[in-house]
């Protein structure tokens, strides 16, 4: 498909059920051109389900283009690959950093190695993704968004790298808002509560089942990423925005 001027890049897209395709779609019926990094080495070695494509086939009927990548974050030269990519179809002026590394970790398995692989991809990455927006960027109203999980809410002692390098991303969140607001770029976070992109159990989802009656979906995501990434949100910036079903 031709270029239509907005580019946005999205991390974290290798599954059909996952939030990365829902905010693609979404984004997409939007009028976002688009590039889809993923990385589904990682999600076979989680034993998640994995995509069968229908995701892309949507976007192409969507009518906007796209382009699609699989990138290893964890690499530290794969956010120069990916706007070099994403250039090809016009300016970038949005970032979804949406991809993460999880493992279960508990206090006595923590070491440095485990702490590594998730500071790569879920601290860092984010980090020099929005260098390089920055550095590239050539004016206009510019969006980040970065997906968290409620590290800032609710301890998670199973999961310590995880949730340290996520709490982490909050952070960073804020004062990246402040770094890049004279250049018309917004960042915030969406922490979208427990969500079930295809990893839940039957037992898991009536656990984990928010006050407003059910768990999140990927689109219940989608639908507030697509928001903050609008014109509309022009005015919010340093957010941790908690759509979490009322939990």
């Amino acid at each position: 498909m031709e270029p239509n001027g907005r580019v946005a890049i999205v991390t974290g897209v290798s599954r059909t059920r996952g939030i990365g395709s829902a905010i693609a779609l979404a984004l997409a019926a939007d009028g976002w051109s688009l590039l889809l990094s993923g990385w589904p080495a990682y999600d076979e070695g989680q034993g998640l389900p994995q995509g069968d494509g229908g995701h892309i086939e949507e976007l192409l009927g969507v009518g906007v283009a796209v382009e699609t990548v699989e990138c290893d974050l964890a690499q530290p030269d794969a956010a120069r690959q990916l706007f070099d990519v994403a250039e090809t179809l016009g300016p970038v002026l949005g970032l979804v950093n949406n991809a993460a590394h999880s493992e279960r970790t508990v206090l006595a398995q923590l070491d440095a190695g485990t702490l590594d692989r998730h500071y790569r991809v879920n601290l860092r990455a984010p980090a020099l993704l929005a260098r390089e927006f920055a550095a590239r960027f050539q004016g206009g109203s510019g969006r980040i968004v970065n997906m968290t999980s409620g590290q800032g809410i609710t301890p998670m002692p199973g999961e310590l790298a995880y949730a340290a390098t996520k709490g982490g991303l909050e952070a960073l969140t804020l004062s990246l808002a402040a770094a890049l607001a004279p250049k018309g770029i917004t960042v915030n976070a969406v922490d979208p509560g427990p969500t079930d992109s295809g990893w839940m159990t039957a037992e898991q989802q009536r656990s984990l089942i928010a006050p407003l009656g059910r768990v999140g979906l990927p689109q219940d995501a989608a639908r507030l990423v697509t928001f903050l990434m609008s014109e509309g949100a022009g005015w919010i910036t340093g957010q941790v925005i908690r759509s979490r079903g009322g939990s």
